[in-house]
């Protein structure tokens, strides 16, 4: 990242630290994608298992994750103030961190997955396959929230080219690996879906060996001097990273559990309806994707110039990448309502599920702008380091007013299934406007923090 003086010079800085953040998650989202379709070709207990066992994994990742992210506007507030020499201090302990929660879930699911799956009542074979899966993937837990923290650094610096390739890169190696253990290709063996989190778990290690080999080897990242030196472990700053990443990593936890909680709920409905849905919420995930990664530049360049104290700038990025996030999300909106049931033939040749999956993706287009302006708002707020309000707003729309409208609007014959995602959308929308509040109300103290200094120094 650097100083920037014109909303075209903002724009272009933004632009570069954004595109390659999108084209990462769309790359990350697609190793999900490998293991589900790989796992269906290899049979439905296969399909079924590795589902049960990534939906477990995903909220519990998403979550903790959250934590270590904490990490970005932590970083950036100390390029933007030149407090270069306490990087590599804060991410070494950002590394203990990653490691303390790695072993922390590990240990809790050693106990808790059989127990969780005993009472899930599934067959015994998907059940078998469920639990292998996980056992498989808790060999790539450590190495993954470690990349978390040198993907933070990197990206941060405004590098994120460089975790794009390193994306990229991870991309056909998974789909090899999957390729080879789940039909045992090439002389090795037939893992089925299994096989799927072994390949997840080797291309983790790929991707962490290769940020390792990134911050070590190549200029800026080396001058850091991270890795260089282990400092002793310091409760200060693990209490001010929990402190910031416990809040995200909730507001994230209930985004993403929520749909797991509609999935159980939608099973009282026909077959038809639940594959239509889930249709529906694949490709609403992958369009999520673009605010998503408007949200994570915002916070490195809102975060940045915040700690140079430059809040006007910060102001500037802020409406931006809101404007910015609003303008796309408007026409991903209009191709849903468009095209709908022709992305609906991308999931199915069943008419009916066609026709059902394009009704689901118009309500679809209204959660994605919706989405449109809540997630880029919470992005800036993490960059000013404003987050207790943002989970807790998250927490009310979702869990107190999305759920239960949703539910209460599916038990209505005139709503049916899509009653939870109008409840979703309503809580979304309303939580979008809080947001929206707190990020004005933030702005005006720190408007009114940059009088006072400019006074004090008169």
């Amino acid at each position: 990242m650097k100083q920037t003086w014109s909303l075209k010079e903002k724009y272009r800085q933004l632009r570069d630290v954004m595109l390659p953040i999108f084209v990462t998650q769309v790359a990350l989202f697609a190793i999900a994608l490998f293991a589900a379709i790989m796992s269906g070709h290899a049979g439905a207990d296969d399909l079924a298992g590795v589902a049960i066992g990534a939906n477990i994994w995903m909220a519990v990742f998403t979550g903790l994750n959250g934590i270590l992210i904490a990490l970005v506007p932590i970083i950036a507030q100390l390029l933007g103030a030149r407090e270069k020499g306490s990087i590599s201090f804060k991410i070494i302990q950002g590394v203990y961190l990653a490691l303390a929660v790695s072993a922390l879930v590990l240990l809790v699911g050693y106990f808790a997955v059989p127990a969780l799956l005993d009472r899930m009542a599934l067959q015994p074979e998907v059940r078998r396959i469920a639990q292998a899966f996980l056992g498989a993937i808790a060999y790539g837990v450590a190495p993954l929230f470690l990349s978390t923290i040198f993907r933070s650094f990197v990206d941060t610096l405004g590098y994120t080219k460089i975790t794009m390739r390193i994306s990229l890169a991870a991309l056909p190696l998974n789909l090899l690996l999957n390729y080879l253990l789940v039909f045992g290709k090439c002389g090795m063996p037939r893992l089925g879906g299994v096989g799927a989190g072994y390949a997840s778990v080797i291309t983790y290690w790929f991707i962490l060996l290769m940020f390792v080999w990134v911050v070590q080897r190549l200029e800026p990242f080396r001058s850091y001097g991270v890795l260089q030196r282990f400092y002793r472990l310091d409760a200060k700053i693990w209490r001010e990273i929990t402190r910031i990443g416990i809040p995200i990593g909730i507001a994230i936890f209930c985004e993403t559990s929520i749909f797991a909680a509609i999935a159980l709920l939608m099973s009282r409905f026909n077959t038809l309806t639940i594959a239509a849905h889930q249709a529906a919420i694949n490709f609403a995930s992958l369009i999520y994707m673009l605010p998503l990664s408007v949200a994570m530049a915002l916070t490195i360049a809102v975060g940045f110039e915040t700690g140079a104290g430059r809040f006007r700038d910060a102001k500037q990025y802020a409406y931006l990448g809101l404007g910015l996030s609003v303008f796309v999300g408007g026409i991903c909106a209009v191709l849903l309502v468009f095209y709908g049931n022709h992305i609906a033939r991308i999931y199915s040749e069943d008419p009916a599920v066609i026709e059902l999956t394009g009704r689901f993706l118009l309500y679809a287009a209204f959660f994605q702008l919706s989405d449109a302006v809540a997630t880029p708002v919470q992005g800036i707020l993490r960059g000013y380091k404003d987050v207790n309000v943002t989970f807790l707003v998250t927490i009310a729309a979702y869990w107190f007013v999305g759920l239960p409208l949703g539910h209460y609007l599916a038990l209505q014959p005139a709503y049916g299934a899509y009653g939870y995602w109008l409840g979703v959308i309503i809580g979304l929308a309303l939580g979008a406007l809080c947001l929206l509040g707190r990020l004005l109300l933030v702005q005006q103290r720190q408007r009114l923090l940059k009088e006072e200094e400019r006074g004090a120094q008169g």
